[in-house]
């Protein structure tokens, strides 16, 4: 698994990034950014995770997701055989934000959007269509004239009254000095890794380099809910990928997922998502559209 804190490095020629990725199938690799990010998945079918929200997404996919929200999308089919999912990913950072929005008030619309951003946020069809087709011919497109691109889809965006937001208000994060981020998101990154794992409080301390009050009280701070939630919003998040894209029995993957007790698993699942594991399966292969059966991810 990739680092939970993913970093971003711009070119010398350029003060945010456009990137254009292509896979045989999107795998399941929970993150966060520093960045801001907006992401128009094409060709692909799936489950989008954003924070605390659970979604299908389709062809044409468009969001804008704000610093610090966990996010990953997790393919389950292509549309078109012949073609890789792709996913065209725009990152800028605060700072950029503020050099380039703030000082404009023409461009005051923008700085809204992206206040709404720190919930993520989803668009209206006919304002996904007009995106996409500005983000597609940026892909060979010079720095100056995607710079131009990119501020005519934040200027779009920002009108769109049919956009909605994704996460809860809980989920937000809160800021941190550089040093103290990294020490976290180490921790968390950890956990990702670990998480089938029983969790083991003085692993994670030398992990973090942390003392054990400093580690439980900044973890909380980060992710708004203790280490013993936290892995359990990732074992159950894991189970849903696996009760989506997999034909495997419930009790295979609770053990899985580092759950050896089946109805502690049921509970805690049904606790965080509100319906049984065999419920949430049914529910949603009730909404798949018809095709060949749900390929699972595999990693890049």
């Amino acid at each position: 698994m990739k680092p939970f804190l993913e970093h971003i490095k711009t070119s010398k020629d350029s003060s945010w990034v456009l990137f254009d990725r292509r896979l045989s199938a999107i795998p399941f690799e929970w993150h966060y950014n520093s960045e801001y990010e907006l992401t128009l998945t094409l060709n692909s079918r799936g489950q989008r995770f954003v924070g605390d929200n659970i979604s299908r997404y389709d062809d044409g996919d468009l969001v804008l997701i704000g610093p610090k929200i966990p996010h990953t999308w997790c393919s389950s089919e292509d549309v078109c055989k012949e073609r890789e999912h792709q996913a065209l990913v725009l990152w800028f950072s605060d700072a950029f934000v503020k050099g380039m929005i703030d000082p404009h008030v023409e461009l005051r619309p923008v700085r809204r959007l992206l206040e709404r951003s720190s919930r993520a946020l989803t668009f209206s069809e006919p304002v996904r269509e007009k995106a996409r087709e500005i983000i597609c011919a940026m892909v060979e497109q010079g720095a100056g004239a995607r710079l131009t691109g990119l501020l005519n889809v934040l200027l779009l965006l920002a009108e769109d009254d049919g956009s909605l937001p994704l996460a809860s208000e809980a989920n937000q994060s809160e800021s941190f000095a550089e040093a103290t981020e990294e020490r976290i998101g180490r921790v968390i990154s950890h956990l990702h890794e670990h998480y089938r794992d029983e969790m083991v409080v003085e692993r994670l301390v030398k992990v973090g380099a942390l003392s054990r009050s400093s580690l439980h009280r900044l973890f909380k701070r980060q992710t708004r809910m203790t280490m013993g939630m936290y892995v359990a919003h990732l074992r159950v998040g894991h189970a849903c990928a696996l009760l989506l894209n997999s034909e495997k029995p419930i009790a295979v993957i609770a053990d899985e997922v580092g759950y050896g007790n089946l109805a502690n698993f049921n509970r805690q699942f049904k606790g965080l998502k509100g319906q049984t594991p065999r419920e949430f399966r049914r529910a949603f292969q009730r909404v798949l559209p018809d095709g060949p059966p749900a390929r699972r991810a595999v990693t890049s």
